[in-house]
């Protein structure tokens, strides 16, 4: 299925080539041209990482090739004049995408300005090439005048695609400005709804403990045998009263509930977008907790999802989990988050080289409530929450499972299989 989207991606990137490249200009008298085929080439290389040059490059001339062939043919009626000069078109983008693979192979931050020299490079030594094959056919003349104007020609498209590109990313920019306001006002919005929430919960408190004073004091009034007579009417208010809270407390979640669900209208985003945000704010966290952690991202392919709050719940909990685990020391720990694809799931991992898990607590870690993490000077302890949220949302909600390896003193690694339907959009 993997290699079937890479091959429908290679076929419909070189017939954008092929098509661009009937945007072209002859030169100088000769049946050399120029064309605008190798800018769309440059951009779709520059944009789409599992677009390998190389193969792109000779795809893409065998597509230029033969839609030239076709219309020179049905426009002419006889291709075999050009059969010739038109094949060198194959020579011209195969030597085009084996440079710029050379060259742009250490552009792992994709430089525009790094690509512009790349891209100038590989266009005027493709040409080159493509002239001395020509000069060497007898089908053209080496002329100084050639070799200036194929100089020009390189640093003109290349200017091309560099302003193209800076466009796209300027754009992209203003995009996700606009996007990252709407999900600010969103925010407050979400804010100032759940602050009313909290309201009410705050209010059951007081409730909470009134009725726990009531059933307190029966309690003392049936150890002692003591107001026999009122014991039916203090059991029956303190079932009134709880009574009342639960509904209070249904009435909170299922605001809660409209609030996340219905009033954000968050429509989705690409999981590459989502790992950004967490690795951001996990960088922040651990400087937060003035932990020496050094933290690893590692994506595999990118995908875009309605579940991205899932998603963020998820990584985010086992991460903080890790943090965690890790002691106050001078020691340099890690933290490494990886994401790859396998029939047709989606594999998260999360691993940490902190304290470890003993092996009696392993199998209760996803119980709500338990802990092992104590602050002994604080008295402080964890709430437990969080991997039981984790493997709640994993299994319940997404179809998905989750396991975890652990050895006491070297750290512990949780991975989490959820399929690709549940996810991708």
């Amino acid at each position: 299925m993997k290699r079937l989207k890479k091959l429908k991606k290679l076929i419909i990137a070189s017939a954008i080539v092929a098509l661009s490249s009937q945007i072209n200009i002859g030169f100088m008298g000769t049946d050399f041209r120029v064309s605008g085929g190798i800018i769309f080439l440059s951009i779709l290389l520059f944009n789409y990482e599992e677009l390998k040059p190389i193969q792109t490059g000779i795809v893409s001339g065998i597509s230029v090739y033969l839609l030239r062939t076709l219309l020179y043919f049905l426009g002419n009626g006889d291709s075999i004049e050009v059969l010739w000069s038109f094949q060198l078109e194959i020579l011209f983008y195969t030597f085009y995408g084996l440079i710029y693979s050379l060259l742009n192979r250490k552009n792992t931050k994709k430089d525009i300005n790094q690509l512009f020299l790349t891209m100038s490079i590989s266009d005027f030594s493709s040409n080159i090439i493509e002239v001395i094959v020509r000069v060497a056919a007898g089908v053209s003349l080496l002329r100084w005048e050639i070799i200036t104007t194929l100089f020009l020609v390189a640093i003109v498209r290349s200017s091309i695609v560099w302003l193209a590109l800076n466009g796209l990313k300027y754009y992209k920019m203003l995009l996700l400005k606009e996007e990252h306001e709407k999900r600010y006002r969103r925010l407050l919005w979400l804010t100032a709804q759940l602050k009313t929430e909290m309201y009410w919960m705050e209010k059951n408190m007081n409730n909470i403990e009134r009725v726990m004073s009531n059933s307190y004091e029966l309690f003392e009034e049936i150890k002692l045998n003591e107001g026999k007579d009122g014991w039916a009417d203090k059991a029956l208010t303190i079932a009134k009263d709880v009574h009342e809270i639960k509904k209070e407390y249904e009435f909170v979640i299922r605001g809660m509930r409209e609030i996340t669900e219905n009033k954000l209208q968050d429509e989705g985003m690409n999981f590459r977008e989502v790992v950004k945000i967490l690795h951001e704010t996990m960088k922040r966290e651990v400087e937060y907790k003035n932990k020496n952690i050094k933290l690893y991202f590692e994506i595999g392919e990118n995908f875009y999802t309605s579940k991205h709050y899932y998603l963020m719940s998820i990584i985010r909990n086992l991460i903080m989990n890790g943090i965690d685990s890790i002691p106050d020391s001078n020691e340099q720990f890690e933290i490494k988050f990886v994401h790859k694809t396998k029939e047709g799931q989606h594999i998260f991992i999360v691993s940490d080289t902190g304290i470890g898990i003993e092996d009696n607590n392993l199998k209760h870690i996803f119980s709500p409530g338990f802990s092992t993490k104590i602050n002994y000077t604080t008295g402080e302890i964890n709430r437990g929450l969080g991997l039981s949220v984790v493997k709640e949302i994993v299994e319940n909600h997404l179809g998905g499972k989750i396991s975890v390896n652990s050895e006491e003193g070297k750290g512990t690694t949780f991975r989490v299989y959820i399929p690709k339907e549940f996810l991708e959009v």
